[in-house]
């Protein structure tokens, strides 16, 4: 059970998207007027989105309504896409991500992703989560030990593999990876971690262990979640998202967007008449 917000909503229900400026103030990151394009197709259009730190956020919508898409835009992965364009702002501490000048590796580790499928590198258990913190200059082991250790805890992973760091980070099960993943990426401690459909490949038992590692990592993290799983989205996290057609349509407080959504369009889709 996820815990529950002191207020019900904090957005007056005149406005589908909430209060800019109470949201602002707030926000771990946001995006103002946000467009993307590959090549001539339109991908994103116009997203303004706070999204609320050390909370779990929801991304909701069919699939290609461009949630994953929104995902690179906010670290700049899609700017390894040939062709890719993007307009408006990405906002992280109050600085614009595609600002000139701005460091994209320092970005990609203030923003980190998780992708659907977990992707170990062929390195041992300790090297693969000692990789980000080699590439910042890290160096003396015992530092490197103590990081190590402190993510894979943090990850609920480090009584699994305590004794056996040195083997091959593939042997682990599916679920070892995606937590293996994720300590990965915390151990260069980043101010927002992504995660987009993390669980869609793991079985239940794995699935539940993964949620209840959200809510324990959301008290260090922003976490934003790309999930097409409904009851998933309102069992874990604080607010919700729904896109449509690259839209951003509504964003509430979990609770009261599947409870009480604004628009139709928010209700026809959690209600399965289409998706």
């Amino acid at each position: 059970m996820r815990p529950m917000l002191n207020s019900v909503s904090p957005f007056p229900a005149t406005d589908p998207i909430g209060n800019r400026d109470e949201a602002a103030a707030s926000a771990a990151l946001s995006t103002r007027g946000l467009c993307l394009w590959y090549g001539a197709r339109q991908v994103l259009e116009q997203i303004d989105l706070d999204v609320p730190a050390r909370r779990i956020t929801a991304l909701i919508g069919p699939s290609g309504c461009g949630k994953s898409s929104l995902l690179r835009c906010l670290n700049r992965l899609n700017d390894e896409i040939e062709g890719s364009r993007v307009g408006g702002q990405v906002l992280l501490g109050g600085a614009d991500a595609y600002a000139a000048g701005v460091v994209v590796h320092e970005l990609r580790r203030r923003v980190g992703i998780v992708f659907q499928r977990p992707n170990p590198f062929p390195l041992s258990i300790h090297d693969n989560v000692a990789y980000g913190l080699r590439l910042l200059g890290m160096r003396r082991p015992r530092e490197l030990d103590e990081r190590i250790e402190a993510a894979l805890k943090a990850a609920a992973l480090w009584d699994e593999v305590a004794n056996r760091l040195d083997e091959s980070a593939l042997g682990l099960s599916l679920g070892q990876q995606q937590r293996l993943v994720i300590a990965r990426a915390i151990a260069v401690e980043p101010e927002v971690l992504m995660l987009d459909e993390p669980a869609s490949a793991l079985d239940p038992a794995a699935t539940l262990r993964f949620e209840e590692l959200l809510h324990e990592l959301a008290q260090r993290y922003t976490l934003l979640l790309v999930t097409h799983n409904m009851q998933q989205a309102a069992r874990v996290s604080d607010f919700t998202a729904f896109m449509h057609a690259g839209r951003l349509v509504e964003f509430d407080d979990t609770d009261a967007l599947f409870t009480n959504p604004r628009q139709r369009q928010t209700e026809d889709f959690i209600t399965g008449r289409y998706g």
